[in-house]
């Protein structure tokens, strides 16, 4: 096939469901003879993605080599594709996650096939795969099979995202980083996704990473030559065999910054559902950390969890040895723990026991431990100092969180891991962690901005405090993160034992707290500022309501709640004037849904609230 007019890409919109946002696909010619593939994107009519090059490099030269094969020439493995066909779609279902931030989840979108193939070797076939969803786009490379059995080895992914001027990125360089307000310029190293950004125009957008199991991880960086632009970042390059499919690039949209929060089960459905036929093992819940290791000091934690409305403990790490050496045996419990006693303690009680397991522990024995500890009882594991961003420990994470959902057991991912919406696939994947949170002490600036960025992912274990005398915020700012901060598995009480709870009446709250919804709004929320964020379970309703360092008083809706049905409200407030070490008061009331809340803020403080019918 020769290279001429009728085989270029047209300009070819392809519009959401709802008709708001519109991503137009084309080639254009960049040089005498040499075109590329380019793309923009629209919402409202209004610019979001200018003017962006799209671009794939593969260098096949040794496997070419190998098998008797023309080696492509191209300094450019992208140009001067050649349009073979376009295929257009249109989904719409509905699904029911085990768990998640909403009972149902929608999956409406139109897609564009682009099939395209190299204009001297038509063997070498790619498809630029491009979905529209009413709450943004995403895009993919999917190379069908090779007729001659052709290895692929992928250097790079040069997509581009060009931004209007003045753009504003939330901009960490590392999963557990502090978050910097940054323009596109000078950055002093990639960014770590979700990447959300401020336009200029009042619009909010976040660039983020879905269905990564099989590939190397992709951050953002600056473009070195093009203003305003952020460029794809590949961890490594990669080597697959046909069929296969790189990981989603998407582009969340919204006309506030509640929106992504609320819209971010489109990473969810660029994710393959689950193939986990019975998922009743998989029991979210509350979890409070055992330090002592001992089998006293776990009965006295299972005592805890029980009457304070947690559901499991965790030994975390050194129970087995020395976490960082393969000459610790995860098989076999050093601590002074007697492990059968323990689970078995915690049965009686309805309580679930977790094991940490560091990396090295699961590299030499995954397949040995994971039957090993369904056979003691043991509910989830915590894999410890995971290594990401390669091609190798990607999948071979991948396959670690298989073999623990064959032998039913429930997963939290911890350091530097951030999710990209593959729970839907693997259920048991619970939480992780990719987060800066209380084991770094942040402050309650730092704490506002996470729902519009990190939590876009999905779950985070931020490992809530409530004691502990290091902390930055105030107590009923901790009590608010349990219902702003979606975690299935959520850690309470990080660094505090149990002997330090006195009675404090508003502990409550985590008693009754969920951790995993019906439904969620995003009441209010400024980026860095402040945010409300009211979840629903059953008919129960959690809000939490917190700030960043300064105070400020907000004013709080109760139209999420359905008409005509009255509710009482328990409040939980920083309250300077209470006598005890935690200073928070507890407020009941009768409230409607056409009623609005005076919300009163300390600096660094939040608020938060149970309502629940009047019977």
């Amino acid at each position: 096939m020769t290279y001429g007019q009728a085989a270029v890409l047209p300009a070819t919109q392809l519009l959401s469901p709802d008709g708001k946002v519109m991503v137009t696909v084309y080639q254009k010619e960049t040089a005498p003879g040499k075109r590329h593939l380019y793309y923009h994107v629209e919402f409202r009519k209004q610019p979001v993605v200018l003017e962006s090059g799209l671009d794939i490099q593969i260098d096949n030269h040794v496997f070419e080599h190998a098998m008797a094969l023309p080696v492509d020439r191209h300094s450019d493995w992208s140009e001067n594709l050649i349009l073979t066909n376009k295929l257009t779609i249109s989904h719409d279902t509905v699904w029911q996650p085990s768990y998640g931030e909403r009972s149902q989840v929608r999956d409406h979108y139109n897609q564009l096939d682009i099939q395209l193939a190299k204009d001297d070797n038509p063997d070498y076939r790619v498809s630029l795969q491009v979905r529209a969803y009413n709450e943004g786009i995403a895009f993919r490379y999917f190379f069908p099979e090779h007729p001659k059995g052709i290895y692929y080895r992928v250097m790079a992914e040069n997509d581009e995202f060009t931004l209007p001027a003045d753009t504003k990125a939330y901009y960490t360089a590392w999963a557990q980083g502090k978050y910097e307000a940054l323009p596109l310029r000078n950055w002093p190293e990639p960014s770590e996704r979700p990447l959300t950004l401020a336009l200029p125009n009042g619009l909010y957008a976040s660039l983020l990473e879905a269905g990564l199991t099989d590939y190397a991880m992709t951050k953002f960086k600056l473009s070195p030559t093009k203003p305003n632009t952020v460029v794809t970042s590949m961890y490594e390059s990669v080597d697959l065999i046909s069929p296969v499919a790189t990981p989603w690039r998407a582009i969340l949209i919204g006309e506030k910054p509640g929106d992504l929060l609320e819209h971010n089960d489109l990473v969810l459905n660029l994710n393959l559902p689950t193939k986990l036929k019975d998922a009743s093992w998989i029991k979210p819940g509350k979890i409070i950390r055992e330090m002592t290791l001992t089998t006293q000091g776990a009965k006295d934690a299972i005592d805890f969890a029980a009457t304070r409305g947690l559901q499991y403990i965790l030994f975390d790490w050194k129970w087995y040895g020395p976490a960082f050496s393969f000459s610790s045996d995860v098989t076999k419990v050093v601590a002074p723990i007697d492990m059968p006693a323990v689970i078995q303690y915690g049965q009686e009680k309805g309580i679930g026991v977790w094991l940490y397991v560091n990396q090295q522990g699961l590299l030499a024995q995954m397949r040995e431990l994971a039957p090993l500890y369904k056979k003691w009882g043991v509910k989830g594991v915590k894999f410890g100092f995971v290594q990401v961003g390669s091609h190798r420990w990607t999948t071979w994470l991948t396959e670690a969180v298989q073999v623990a959902m064959d032998n039913e057991l429930m997963v939290n991912i911890h350091d530097e891991y951030r999710p990209t919406g593959t729970s839907r696939t693997y259920p048991n994947v619970m939480t992780q962690e990719g987060i800066r949170g209380n084991e770094e002490f942040p402050d309650a600036t730092h704490n506002t901005v996470l729902p519009f960025t990190r939590f876009l992912a999905g779950a985070g274990d931020y490992t809530i405090c409530y004691y502990d005398k290091r902390l930055k915020t105030t107590h009923a700012h901790q009590l608010a993160l349990a219902a702003v901060y979606y975690s299935p598995i959520q850690t309470l009480f990080w660094y505090d034992k149990p002997s330090a709870y006195q009675g404090e009446p508003e502990v409550e709250f985590f008693e009754k707290v969920p951790t995993t919804w019906d439904e969620t709004k995003v009441v209010q929320g400024e980026i860095g500022q402040y945010v409300t964020v009211a979840r629903r379970k059953g008919q129960d309703w959690f809000v939490g309501t917190i700030t960043n360092n300064d105070s400020r008083t907000l004013k709080l809706p109760l139209n999420f709640l359905p008409k005509g049905q009255a509710y009482t409200a328990s409040i939980y407030a920083d309250d300077p004037t209470q006598t005890t070490r935690t200073k928070v008061s507890i407020m009941r009331k009768k409230v409607k849904a056409d009623q609005t809340l005076d919300v009163k803020l300390l600096p660094s403080g939040g608020q938060a609230i149970w309502l629940t019918p009047t019977k």
